[in-house]
């Protein structure tokens, strides 16, 4: 891994030009990885975050605590952007089987589906909730939660992300419960 707190600066001058930043946090480097990209670099998004779970009680393959760090970003809704096939492709995860995702999605962590690296891991965002809806159980309204956690997250204007909302994706999946 590679330590955000390596490139403070950079992360200092986005912040100053009031832009957005996701690091990528929580893979070989772990839960310190986590800690830095929010803490020290102010990340508003958080990719991967599969080690997050160094950082929780999971019983029964259920979340049943959360330390200090989870709950923080349980607390005030940092998306964690889940790249499943990517995460299987790198080793953050040994298998489907063993990926949080479903965990964070049940415990109402702000969860999306992205690609990481499309290319690499051979893969698309059709592919990735597909593999939602084979590996995790997934049905519609939890692919609506999990589409509109994304938009939530955007990196555009509030109102926009709002209209975008209502306008466009809930009316979307509404056509296809009737």
């Amino acid at each position: 891994g590679y330590p955000p707190k390596k490139h403070v600066s950079a992360f200092e001058a986005i912040q100053r030009a009031n832009f957005y930043s996701t690091l990528h946090a929580g893979e070989a480097f772990g839960v310190a990885s986590i800690w830095q990209a929010l803490q020290i670099c102010g990340a508003h998004r958080l990719g991967h975050a599969t080690r997050l779970t160094d950082d929780m009680t999971i019983m029964d393959g259920r979340i049943v605590n959360l330390g200090s760090l989870a709950q923080y970003i349980l607390d005030r809704r940092i998306p964690l952007e889940m790249c499943l096939s990517s995460n299987v492709h790198t080793g953050a995860v040994s298998s489907m089987s063993v990926h949080p995702f479903r965990l964070y999605f049940e415990r109402g962590f702000r969860v999306t589906l992205n690609t990481d690296d499309r290319l690499m891991s051979d893969t698309s965002m059709t592919r990735e909730f597909a593999i939602a809806v084979s590996e995790f159980g997934l049905g519609l309204k939890d692919l609506e939660k999990v589409t509109v956690n994304a938009m939530k997250s955007a990196f555009i204007h509030f109102d926009d992300r709002l209209r975008m909302i209502y306008s466009s994706l809930k009316p979307g999946f509404e056509k296809y419960r009737s």
